[in-house]
C-alpha cells in the first residue's frame, strides 16, 4: 500500500474556485467514507481549512487512486470534475509525506509560518480516528507531522517569519500601521464563535479595542467566549453577546467587523453594509468610488488602496478626431476590393479605433503583428491601388490622404518586419489616474470560506474590506525569514526518517516470518530428538534444546538485521520479497503477522508508546 494526497489549495487555485469547492463537516463525512468504501484506498483522512482541500488515502494503485480520489473531491465538493480538474494537485508517496510535513510547519500556509494549522490537522485526524478510515499508516503520519509542525516552531524563528492569519488581516486593513495604534479605543464586531472567531476576537483585544461584539447562531457559544473576554485577567475590554438578527444595528455602532462563520450563503450583503453606513450617517446608497475615466463605478482591490479597473484610451500615433472618425464609414481590415490581406472576422469600426492620418485603411493600428511578407503584398496593393483624381483631395474634415505617404510608410513598417520578425505592439495605455477616496470609517474583515462579505462591499466609500483572496495577494509579496531555510532542512530529515522508518516497518513482518518458520523447526527437531532419546533427563533436555535455539538466532542474526538496513534505503523495498522466496516463507503467513500487528493500533498500550501528538 502506499500514500497519496489529492488536492487543491489557495496555490493552485483562485478563491473563487475554492469557496465554491468548500466541505462542510457532514461532506467530509461522507467523503471518507465514501473514500474508504471504494476499491483503491484502505485508509483516508480529510485536511480542510480556509485555504486548502486535500484527501489523503492509503491505496493499492496510483492511476486507479488518483481517478477515484479526484472523482469523490469533485462529487463531495459540488464542483465538476472537469472544472476542478485543472486546479488538483497529486502527491505520492515521499512526496505525499513531505507536502504534509510541509504543511504541517507553516511552509505552505497562506501566511508562511502560521501556527493555527497544527490545530486544524489535530482535528483532521480525530474525526478520521473517530469514524475509523485511519489505520496504522495515516495515524503514523499525521502525529508524525504534528511534531514535525512542533519541532519546526521550537527549534527555528519560524514565528518570526509567519503569523496568524487574523493578525495578518488585521494588518492589511491598518494599511501598513500600526494595529495597536489602529485598533486603539474602537469598537468591534465579531460574527461567529468558532476557533478563528474566538482567535480574532482575543486578538482584537490584546491589540486594544474599547469593546467586542460578539455574535453568533448559537447563543451560549457567544455569551461563554464573551464570558472568557471579560473575565480574561491579562485583557481589558467590555464583551458583550447579541443575537444574529442583531448584525446590521450592530454594525452601525462598529468601527471594525471580522466574520468568520461556516454559513453557505453572505452573512454581510452588500446593502447591509450600505446601510450601516447611512445609519451612522455616511454616504448614501449611491456612495460608490466612481471610475477614473467615465464615472462609472470602479473595483477597488482588497481594501488597501486598490487599482482602479477602467479601460483607458490608446494612442495610436497621429489620429483622427473623434468628430472626424465618427464620419468616415465603418471599414472592414481586408474588405476593400482587391486588397490581398485577407482577415475575416476581425472587422474595425473606425468610430471605435482612432483612424491614422496618412495611412491605407487603418494605419498603424490595421497592421501591428502582421509578418513581413503580408506587409509587402498590402503596400504593392496600395501602389497599385485605383487613386483618386488628385492625390492629395482632403477627406471628411480636411484629412488629407497621400497614397505616396501611405506606401512610404508601409515600406518602413516591412523593412522593421524583417529585422524583428513582426511589427511590434506600440500602443500603451496611458496611467490610470485613481480618484481620491474618503478615509474609511467601518473596517471588514472576512475570513470565511466561503466568504461572509459581499466582495461588492470593496466598491463602497467609507469601506476597507480584506478577505481571502486579497490576503491571498497581499502574502505572495510579504518577506520570507531566513529561518524558513532551516524548517526545510527538517523537513527534508524528517521525510527521509519517516520513508525509512516506514520502509523497515514493510519488510518487518517478513522478518517476523522468518524467525516464526525456524522456530516451529527447532521445535519439530527438539520433539524428534526427544523420541529417539527418551532416556534424557530434564536438564539435558533443556541444553539440548537452548543450544539449538542460539545457533539458529546466531544464524539469522546477521541477515535479519542486515536485511533491515537495506529495507530502509530508497528501493529497498523488494528485500522482503527476496527474503520470502530464499525461505520459501508463506505468503499467508506473513499477511497474518501483518493484520495481527495492524491490530495493536486499537491496543491502549501501542497507543502510549506512540507518543503525544
Amino acid at each position: 500500500m502506499s500514500l497519496l494526497v489529492v488536492g487543491l489549495s489557495h496555490r493552485s487555485a483562485p478563491v473563487s474556485v475554492l469557496e465554491r469547492a468548500t466541505l462542510h463537516a457532514d461532506a467530509q463525512i461522507k467523503l471518507l467514507q465514501d473514500t474508504v468504501a471504494a476499491e483503491p484506498a484502505t485508509e483516508a483522512a480529510v485536511l480542510a481549512t480556509c485555504n486548502r482541500i486535500e484527501l489523503y488515502a492509503d491505496v493499492d494503485k496510483f492511476h486507479a487512486g488518483v481517478a477515484e480520489l479526484s472523482t469523490l473531491l469533485a462529487q463531495h465538493s459540488g464542483v465538476g470534475l472537469e472544472e476542478l480538474t485543472p486546479y488538483l494537485y497529486v502527491h505520492y508517496e515521499d512526496r505525499a509525506v513531505h507536502h504534509l510535513f510541509s504543511v504541517a510547519c507553516g511552509l505552505d500556509s497562506m501566511v508562511v509560518g502560521e501556527g493555527q494549522i497544527l490545530g486544524q490537522m489535530k482535528d483532521s485526524l480525530a474525526k478520521a480516528q473517530d469514524l475509523h478510515t485511519a489505520g496504522r499508516l495515516l495515524n503514523d503520519l499525521f502525529q508524525q507531522a504534528l511534531r514535525v509542525g512542533k519541532r519546526a516552531h521550537s527549534e527555528t524563528g519560524i514565528d518570526r517569519a509567519g503569523q496568524s492569519l487574523v493578525t495578518f488581516g488585521l494588518e492589511q486593513l491598518a494599511a501598513g500601521g500600526d494595529v495597536r495604534d489602529w485598533a486603539r479605543g474602537k469598537r468591534a464586531l465579531v460574527i461567529g464563535a468558532g476557533s478563528m472567531s474566538s482567535l480574532a476576537a482575543a486578538t482584537l483585544a490584546r491589540a486594544g479595542v474599547a469593546e467586542i461584539v460578539i455574535a453568533n447562531r448559537t447563543a451560549d457559544r457567544a455569551e461563554r467566549l464573551a464570558q472568557i473576554l471579560t473575565e480574561a485577567p491579562d485583557l481589558d475590554v467590555a464583551a458583550r453577546a447579541v443575537p444574529m438578527d442583531s448584525v446590521p444595528h450592530e454594525l452601525t455602532r462598529a468601527d471594525v467587523a471580522v466574520s468568520c462563520t461556516g454559513a453557505t450563503g453572505l452573512v454581510l450583503a452588500t446593502e447591509t453594509v450600505t446601510g450601516a453606513l447611512a445609519g451612522r450617517g455616511f454616504g448614501g446608497p449611491a456612495a460608490v468610488v466612481p471610475d477614473a475615466v467615465d464615472g462609472s463605478p470602479a473595483v477597488e482591490g482588497a481594501g488597501s488602496g486598490g487599482t482602479a479597473l477602467s479601460a483607458a484610451p490608446v494612442e495610436t500615433g497621429p489620429s483622427v478626431s473623434a468628430e472626424a472618425a465618427r464620419e468616415l464609414p465603418p471599414t472592414s481590415l481586408g474588405a476593400e476590393d482587391g486588397c490581398p490581406l485577407d482577415l475575416p472576422g476581425a472587422p474595425v469600426d473606425l468610430p471605435a479605433v482612432p483612424a491614422t492620418a496618412g495611412f491605407s485603411v487603418l494605419g498603424e493600428a490595421a497592421v501591428v503583428g502582421m509578418g513581413a511578407a503580408e506587409l509587402e503584398q498590402h503596400a504593392a496593393w496600395v501602389d497599385n491601388a485605383p487613386r483618386p483624381q488628385s492625390s492629395s483631395a482632403p477627406g471628411p474634415q480636411g484629412i488629407v490622404l497621400d497614397p505616396a505617404r501611405d506606401a512610404d510608410a508601409i515600406a518602413a513598417l516591412a523593412a522593421t518586419a524583417a529585422l524583428v520578425g513582426r511589427i511590434p505592439e506600440r500602443r500603451k495605455p496611458e496611467p490610470v489616474v485613481e480618484p481620491p477616496r474618503p478615509a474609511p470609517v467601518l473596517f471588514l474583515l472576512d475570513l470565511a470560506m466561503p466568504r461572509d462579505i459581499d466582495a461588492g462591499a470593496h466598491r463602497l466609500a467609507g469601506v476597507r474590506l480584506v478577505d481571502i483572496e486579497s490576503l491571498a495577494e497581499a502574502s505572495a509579496d510579504a518577506p520570507m525569514a531566513a529561518d524558513v531555510d532551516q524548517v526545510r532542512r527538517i523537513v527534508s530529515d524528517e521525510v527521509e526518517a519517516f520513508g525509512a522508518a516506514l520502509r523497515a516497518a514493510h519488510i518487518t513482518p517478513t522478518v517476523v516470518a522468518l524467525r516464526t518458520m525456524a522456530a516451529d523447526v527447532v521445535a519439530s527437531e527438539v520433539a524428534r530428538l526427544e523420541g529417539r532419546l527418551p532416556g534424557l533427563d530434564e536438564r539435558h533436555r533443556a541444553e539440548i534444546n537452548q543450544t539449538v535455539k542460539r545457533v539458529v538466532d546466531k544464524l539469522l542474526h546477521a541477515p535479519t538485521v542486515r536485511v533491515k538496513q537495506l529495507a530502509a534505503e530508497p528501493g529497498g523495498a523488494g528485500y522482503a520479497d527476496a527474503l520470502r522466496t530464499l525461505f520459501d516463507l508463506d505468503q499467508e503467513t506473513v499477511a497474518s503477522v501483518s493484520r495481527a500487528d495492524e491490530g495493536a493500533d486499537d491496543d491502549p498500550q501501542y497507543s502510549k508508546n506512540r507518543g503525544p501528538a
